[in-house]
């Protein structure tokens, strides 16, 4: 099925964040339509690494019907390939080698972006896992460590190697989620590579996500934060390229996905406040498209009933939302 959609695309892809999009959130995202494709949380490979069992666990219980692809981090060839067979005796579509993950406690041990620095060992570990993986092998990656202009010079690497698809987030590391975001730089992706590229980075709304796949030529789009913040975001982007209206959910509908959320949460922690810290992992994204100090009084919730009390005052309403992120809508409140 990926396979599938990668040939006639558009394919929309649930983005891996470590410790976000787990196979909970898998199966809420889902409810709401979902992606056409589910990228694992990545594996930490290093030489006395084994694959987590909970990642293992989503895997094995995935519940969507769509495929899933399994994400690997580490930086050394051998221990990469002995992951990637292992992995392969999994119900996956493809393994993926993250090289983009921007955490410091990630990049300074020379993996994820950190790698971005050190195209020969990224040569060879994809020489390595090229020969060790029978399934699909696909990257994901930024555009530099640093500069931009280090794509031309990685996009030689990636054309070595036979890659079945190229998602492409077009930050550097340093950038982290700041903007802009250089999607000229897809679009070079694009014509460079002979393998499908997926567009990643800022994926915010139907109408832009329509835009972004005309102005690349990207056969698909990966959306992490976008599809956090706003659930609906994979139906209304598929309306949108079916020339349908777009529905936006209602105040209530929002409350609602925050409710299922919390009960995702539920098995990660069983003190209150622990809870409600754990639930700000996703509130921090999804409160950017609610207007008012709603993020602000989250932030500083301790318990389930003051949680419950701020949903209910921001979001008791049957009034369309939009879900656009902060910078957006702080435009079309002050237009």
């Amino acid at each position: 099925m990926f396979d599938e959609r990668l040939k006639t695309g558009p394919v929309l892809a649930l983005a891996p964040m470590q410790e976000v999009t787990d196979g909970a959130f898998w199966t809420l995202v889902h409810q709401y339509g979902g992606a056409d494709v589910y990228w694992t949380e990545y594996f930490r490979v290093h030489s006395s690494s084994t694959p987590e069992t909970r990642i293992i666990h989503a895997i094995n219980t995935n519940t969507t019907g769509r495929p899933v692809i399994a994400q690997m981090i580490g930086n050394d060839p051998a221990e990469l390939a002995r992951t990637a067979k292992f992995l392969q005796q999994l119900p996956i579509a493809a393994i993926d080698l993250n090289l983009g993950c921007p955490a410091p406690i990630v990049y300074r041990k020379c993996a994820g972006g950190g790698l971005l620095r050190e195209p020969e060992r990224i040569d060879a570990i994809l020489g390595a896992l090229r020969d060790a993986v029978r399934i699909k092998l696909t990257v994901k990656t930024r555009l530099g460590f640093a500069s931009a202009d280090e794509f031309d010079r990685l996009l030689a690497v990636f054309a070595k190697h036979s890659l079945d698809a190229l998602t492409v987030h077009a930050r550097t590391v340093a950038q982290r989620y700041r903007l802009p975001v250089h999607y000229d730089r897809i679009r070079q992706a694009v014509q460079t590579m002979n393998c499908p590229v997926i567009a990643n980075g800022h994926v915010y709304s139907a109408e832009q996500a329509e835009a972004l796949l005309a102005e690349t030529g990207a056969r698909g789009l990966m959306i992490g934060r976008g599809a956090i913040r706003s659930p609906w975001l994979f139906t209304q982007i598929r309306q949108r390229l079916r020339g349908e209206a777009v529905r936006h959910p209602t105040g209530r509908d929002v409350g609602g996905y925050i409710r299922a959320l919390w009960d995702t949460q539920a098995s990660f922690a069983t003190a209150e406040k622990t809870h409600c810290d754990r639930m700000k992992k996703f509130l921090n994204y999804l409160g950017e498209g609610v207007p008012g100090p709603f993020l602000q009084q989250v932030r500083r919730s301790q318990t389930a009933a003051e949680f419950e009390r701020i949903c209910r005052d921001f979001l008791d309403h049957d009034r369309p939302m939009p879900l656009l992120p902060a910078e957006l809508t702080h435009e079309l409140v002050s237009a």
